[in-house]
């Protein structure tokens, strides 16, 4: 009853069932600028992690579901008129898909740093750890444990709509996204038939020899 409540505070219509959200650490740097609608509200306080609306997918996701850079949400805060909310977090890791610890690294007028590439497979191993540990120890609002909940057809199906996105991907950018989304629902379909990344990467050896 007090969640409705707290949602109902916000002015949705103003625009169009959106608002945005200024994320920042509890030392007061600014993370991002991000989005919410009503439901990813509710799925925040009702968890204590943000999750967000992504207006380019039409869908809703917890940050650092995937990448494991969650934000622990310590206060959320509305502004004057209603229409825009301020999250107070703690940020583990980094909160910039670059790879910086903010989105706002750089000054306007200065070059992108975009962090070193890891071609080693420890993002990806990091990432079996924790679908694995998902699936062993479900927990509440995660979009991972959700989907071992819903069983062989809906992790198959993900995967396969996640498949059909990278081909039809029109941008760099967007091929590269639907790629890691790929990947991500790739290492859950493995999880869920107790296949390791690692018996893979054996395979993939024994061909190349």
């Amino acid at each position: 009853m007090r969640v409705n409540k707290l949602i109902g505070e916000v002015n949705w219509e103003k625009n169009g069932g959106i608002v945005p959200v200024v994320v920042q650490d509890t030392k007061g740097e600014v993370l991002t600028l991000a989005y919410m609608d009503r439901e990813a509200l509710r799925k925040t306080l009702e968890t204590g992690y943000a999750h967000y609306y992504s207006r380019s997918q039409g869908r809703i996701r917890m940050k650092g579901e995937v990448s494991g850079n969650v934000q622990r949400v310590k206060e959320v805060r509305i502004d004057c008129d209603s229409d825009a909310l301020l999250l107070i977090v703690e940020q583990r890791g980094a909160a910039c898909h670059t790879g910086n610890y903010s989105c706002f690294y750089r000054k306007l007028g200065e070059p992108e740093r975009v962090l070193p590439v890891d071609y080693s497979l420890t993002i990806l191993r990091e990432l079996e750890e924790l679908i694995r540990a998902r699936k062993e120890k479900p927990v509440e609002g995660s979009y991972t444990s959700r989907l071992f909940e819903e069983g062989r057809e809906r992790i198959y199906k993900k995967f396969g709509e996640e498949a059909i996105e990278v081909l039809v991907a029109e941008t760099r950018d967007r091929l590269i996204y639907e790629t890691a989304d790929m990947l991500y629902h790739l290492l859950v379909l493995l999880v869920y038939n107790d296949v390791a990344l690692g018996e893979v990467m054996a395979e993939l050896r024994r061909r190349r020899g």
